[in-house]
């Protein structure tokens, strides 16, 4: 690993650390919101592909209803647009409070325990699972030599309003052209990208 490498990784942490402790009050207030939203766990857990292919389990605020997989895989025109997306758009699934979070983005802040945890990093390629791997087809192995971002190239660049194609062909740029520079650019357009909402769903 090289040392440009390594001070990303050492700095990950560092920052995480400081916004878990700074947002303590944001972290109980939202946790409340999605106990009283509808029934079920406050964190939702999905497996996940890391560097190298290791899986581990992705942390974000549950958005939708208990038996979300079980009404996806009953819904034909669902299923059928997640397959192809990974994705769905409007999705049904979601509870009022979980919408709201997911526009904001904040369903996305217990992935800073990933982070510190040394399992994702605050910039990089978008969280993939084991069943996406096949559509990065001669890609996969490059995108797996590093930690997947919490934010990254494609999330500044249009959100879900981006085809999973052109997803892919952004995470490829970001490897790429990658520097501490460029994470301080993707971190920086980041917040703007949250607050406006756009391509959020």
């Amino acid at each position: 690993m090289s040392p440009a490498r390594r001070t990303k990784y050492a700095l990950d942490r560092v920052v995480a650390a400081v916004v878990i402790a700074a947002l303590g009050p944001l972290w109980l207030l939202i946790a409340a919101l999605v106990r009283l939203s509808s029934p079920g766990p406050i964190i939702h857990r999905r497996r996940v592909l890391g560097c190298d292919g290791g899986q581990f389990e992705a942390f974000k605020f549950r958005t939708m209803v208990a038996d979300a997989d079980r009404r996806l895989w009953e819904d034909p025109a669902l299923r059928d647009e997640f397959v192809r997306q990974m994705k769905v758009r409007d999705d049904p699934r979601l509870t009022p409070v979980g919408r709201w979070l997911r526009r904001t983005s904040l369903d996305e802040l217990p992935q800073l325990f990933n982070v510190l945890r040394g399992e994702m990093s605050l910039v990089g390629p978008r969280i993939i699972a084991p069943e996406e791997a096949d559509k990065y087809g001669a890609f996969l192995r490059r995108r797996l030599s590093v930690k997947p971002g919490m934010t990254g190239l494609w999330q500044v660049s249009g959100r879900q309003e981006l085809s999973y194609e052109r997803r892919i062909e952004l995470d490829m740029q970001y490897l790429d052209n990658w520097s501490l520079w460029l994470d301080l650019a993707i971190l920086a357009r980041t917040i703007p990208a949250v607050l406006s909402m756009r391509g959020a769903h």
